[in-house]
């Protein structure tokens, strides 16, 4: 443990490292900038840029780049040595311009018409808040990313301003309630990571992993997770060895991984942090998806990432639990001991509800991707239905306010399993891992991001639909002459007009479709539908009335969504094709060739071929059924002209594609089949 505390954020230049390095007048600056918001002073720039260098030099780096998030869901980097020649000199520096500002080409990068080829100017700019570290030798400086004429180009940037914004309505709502003494309100973020873990060689021999990221065939391996023995199971050697890995290069960068264990199916894992501040959340969130695939290849590993990388077992999402803070450490949705009384958090919680419910479909959008539309619904996440789980207490405390009841908490129950065992006190609600946002004791847990996705999109909606919520109830309260009368009939009402979105049942039942539809609520199975919620008149104005995105900004972002869809279901389908036509079709041709000559040399001697002419016609059937399909999905792909052709046209094609390639996997030998199996892939580690 003590190695740990030693290694623990060795290679982030945070607030220890800045208050040992910097001239304590210089160090204030910069804390009250990081903690408080407002622009550097004069001068302080250079300083922090110089120790930053000489501290990253002492650390073994050479270079320096400006890393930021544009909106490729990925990461960006341009290196810069620190090498510099002044007067025929040779010199190693870094100048607070230089630390502050970039400019990397921002035609390059995703931005819904913003930009064009012949616009290449765009800008990083440094972000103070969230700590500069070392990885791979090089001084890594989160910035945001702009274009030219500066509009946001990434996901920081938006999650930035809708902390302020957060920030902004809820200490109004804090203040309301008496404290005087808080500064600043913050939302805070842990994103749990599941993924997979193949063994590399056979990752090398599938072109659709290597290419798409997820397994565009394969039959259904003879065991999947049907045993739930791989959950929470006996983590194996390799697995192990490979997480020991992670983990120490993970505590380098200051990410506190702290959870670890085998998931649902076989093969499948999950990494947890602790929660921290949102926006650093996300950054680490970042180099945990990066560091898995980085240490996978150290022990002859590849990590999947992609949402459904295997048919017919579970997928992998991104659990982002949420939650706000003040800066003295005092949780807002904290219900305390006795909830039903702490009209505080009972306010803050009607707020959520009002928020999520207004704002369902905006939520909604901010997971939607191709990848995530193969697990959302199938029964291992929730469908694509926005609801909120709170237990029974808490929706009882409600329903009782909202009735004119007097509410009353419950008494925690207390059970005795065994003599020899301790008692256990039950927890007063119950844990819904089918809701898509479940209150889970002093946060919420939004379920439905994908494994591969950005967590700041889904934070950044997030905040802005609960700061909306606190300007609505603040813009009432300042007003009132009654405030305890007034919150009452706050919450009451709240919960009268909302109580649709509240759902503590079974959200993969298929009953609940149908009842969120009598609800009202708006049900979007597949990304193009939702996506379209972006650019719907009440959230344009929600984010121009937070100073979150301009309307320009939001039609940028609907076509770049819109625009990623296409192009990942062209991709998909192009391989797909690629490899029934070059793989699966030579293979199993030249399998029926084998028993083809097999009849013909029995037949000549005069034994049964009964068998043979059987599987012979079968596979000969499915031969011609693939290659139909295969013509199919290129006339349909060659033609599709927005992301409604390649969901309603494309998608189904392709499906039936591997209907047919599926078959003849479980008909061709082993001996001719092209690719690993799903049996060869999910047992193989």
């Amino acid at each position: 443990m003590e190695g740990i505390l030693e290694i623990f954020a060795s290679n982030v230049y945070n607030d220890k490292v800045m208050k040992d390095e910097l001239p304590a007048y210089v160090y204030e600056s910069l804390k009250k900038t990081i903690e408080q918001g407002g622009p550097l002073e004069d001068g302080i720039a250079d300083i922090v840029a110089a120790s930053m260098k000489d501290w990253a030099i002492k650390k073994g780096a050479t270079h320096y780049t400006h890393w930021f998030q544009p909106m490729t869901g990925m990461t960006a980097e341009k290196h810069d040595s620190f090498l510099m020649i002044r007067n025929n000199t040779p010199v190693l520096e870094l100048r607070g311009k230089e630390l502050i500002k970039g400019e990397p080409d921002a035609s390059s990068f995703p931005s819904g018409g913003l930009r064009a080829t012949f616009e290449a100017r765009g800008y990083t700019t440094w972000d103070a808040t969230s700590y500069a570290f070392i990885k791979d030798k090089t001084l890594c400086i989160p910035t945001a990313f702009c274009s030219f004429g500066g509009e946001p180009l990434d996901n920081k940037t938006p999650l930035l301003r809708s902390m302020d914004a957060l920030n902004r309505q809820a200490l109004r709502i804090v203040r309301l309630f008496g404290n005087r003494t808080a500064s600043r309100v913050t939302p805070v973020a842990g994103c749990e990571q599941e993924y997979f873990l193949i063994d590399k060689k056979q990752y090398d021999r599938r072109k659709d992993l290597i290419i798409c990221g997820r397994t565009l065939f394969g039959a259904k391996s003879p065991k999947g997770q049907e045993l739930n023995d791989h959950y929470f199971g006996n983590i194996r050697e390799r697995v192990q060895n490979f997480m020991r890995e992670l983990d120490v290069e993970l505590w380098k960068l200051g990410i506190t991984a702290k959870t670890e264990h085998n998931e649902a199916a076989p093969a499948q894992h999950e990494i947890a942090p602790i929660y921290t501040t949102v926006n650093i959340a996300a950054d680490h969130n970042q180099l945990i998806m990066e560091m898995l695939k980085k240490v996978a290849e150290h022990h002859g590993l590849a990590c999947l990432l992609h949402e459904k990388p295997f048919e017919n077992i579970n997928g992998s999402g991104k659990h982002n639990n949420w939650s706000i803070a003040t800066n003295e450490g005092d949780m807002l949705l904290k219900p305390g001991k006795n909830p039903s009384s702490n009209k505080r958090f009972l306010l803050i919680l009607a707020a959520v509800l009002r928020a999520v419910d207004e704002y369902a479909g905006l939520l909604r959008q901010s997971i939607a991707t191709a990848g995530n539309d193969h697990r959302l619904g199938s029964h291992e996440a929730p469908p694509g239905i926005i609801s909120v789980y709170l237990g029974a207490e808490l929706t009882e405390i409600l329903e009782d306010m909202e009735n004119g009841r007097t509410a009353h908490d419950k008494t925690r129950e207390k059970f005795h399993m065994s003599e020899t065992l301790p008692v256990l006190f039950k927890d007063t609600c119950d844990r819904n891992r089918t809701s898509p946002f479940a209150f889970t004791g002093n946060k919420f847990e939004f379920r439905m991001p994908g494994s591969s996705c950005s967590v700041s999109d889904a934070n950044t909606v997030i905040n802005t639909i609960v700061a909306d919520s606190f300007k609505y109830f603040a813009d009432i309260l300042e007003k009132t002459d009654d405030f305890d009368k007034k919150v009452d009939e706050l919450i009451r009402d709240t919960v009268a007009k909302h109580r649709r979105i509240i759902f503590n049942g079974n959200n993969y039942s298929n009953e609940w479709v149908e009842e969120a539809k009598r609800r009202g609520l708006p049900v979007l199975s597949s990304a193009p539908e939702a996506v379209d919620c972006l650019i719907e008149e009440k959230n344009i104005k929600l984010f121009e009335r937070f100073g979150i995105f301009s309307k320009t900004d939001i039609i940028s972002r609907h076509e770049i969504k819109l625009e990623n869809y296409c192009k990942i279901i062209s991709i998909e389908s192009k391989t797909m094709i690629e490899i029934a036509k070059r793989e699966i079709l030579p293979s199993s041709m030249n399998y029926a060739s084998n028993i083809y000559s097999s009849v013909a040399i029995k037949k000549e001697i005069g034994l049964d071929i009964s068998c043979e002419m059987k599987q012979a016609s079968y596979i000969s059937d499915n031969i011609a059924n693939l290659s139909k399909c295969i013509a199919k999905l290129e006339d349909l792909t060659e033609n599709a002209e927005n992301a409604y052709d390649f969901k309603d046209k494309v998608v189904p094609a392709m499906k039936e594609l591997r209907f047919y390639a599926d078959t003849l996997e479980c008909i061709v030998s082993k001996n001719y089949w092209p690719m690993p199996t799903y049996s060869d892939m999910l047992y193989s580690v």
